[in-house]
């Protein structure tokens, strides 16, 4: 049975993305590139919403990022992506399917499924609406060492309280510090 995992880098004060949607604050480097190769290989599927897809889809397939990050752009154009969206029309980006409604139903049949764990890479929206659902099953969140003072909070939307067990901790030198939590049962 496959795991949904959260993914997201977020700032000391709770932001995943400053305001006009700015991630340029995210605190990137050998160690982070090197984390995230060994990070993206352990996912046998990407879960993203619109707003995501549409950010990664622009980027990956592109000839700048497969010079720039070989590694990870043949990972995240080979991986099978689902898109959650009631918006979006149709998707291009290599190996990935379009989910229109029953998004719940959806990620539960996922995970009864065999094989490596299904990562969310973003889509807080995404994350909430599994999160109300109970299907989120690990939280991994990198805190940056920056103070952003605005933007969009991490679980925007959230409505109930989820409580969460600290399960494993990794300290970056760049001072990022990587978060993983399971639900508390």
């Amino acid at each position: 049975m496959r795991k949904i995992v959260f993914f997201m880098l977020t700032s000391l004060d709770g932001y995943f993305e400053g305001p006009d949607r700015d991630i340029h604050w995210h605190n990137v480097d050998e160690e982070f590139n090197e984390f995230a190769e060994g990070h993206t290989a352990e996912f046998g599927v990407l879960l993203f919403g619109r707003v995501t897809y549409e950010l990664m889809a622009s980027y990956w397939p592109t000839e700048a990022a497969q010079r720039d990050d070989p590694v990870i752009s043949k990972l995240m154009n080979s991986l099978p992506k689902i898109v959650f969206s009631k918006t979006l029309q149709n998707v291009e980006w290599e190996n990935t399917r379009l989910v229109k409604d029953d998004f719940a139903k959806v990620v539960s049949e996922l995970k009864k499924e065999a094989g490596n764990d299904a990562a969310i890479f973003g889509s807080s929206d995404l994350a909430v609406t599994l999160m109300e659902q109970g299907l989120i099953d690990e939280y991994r969140i990198m805190v940056n060492p920056i103070i952003l003072g605005n933007g969009k909070p991490l679980f925007k939307g959230i409505e109930d309280k989820v409580h969460l067990k600290l399960i494993k901790t990794k300290v970056f030198k760049s001072g990022n510090v990587l978060l993983y939590y399971e639900p508390k049962k």
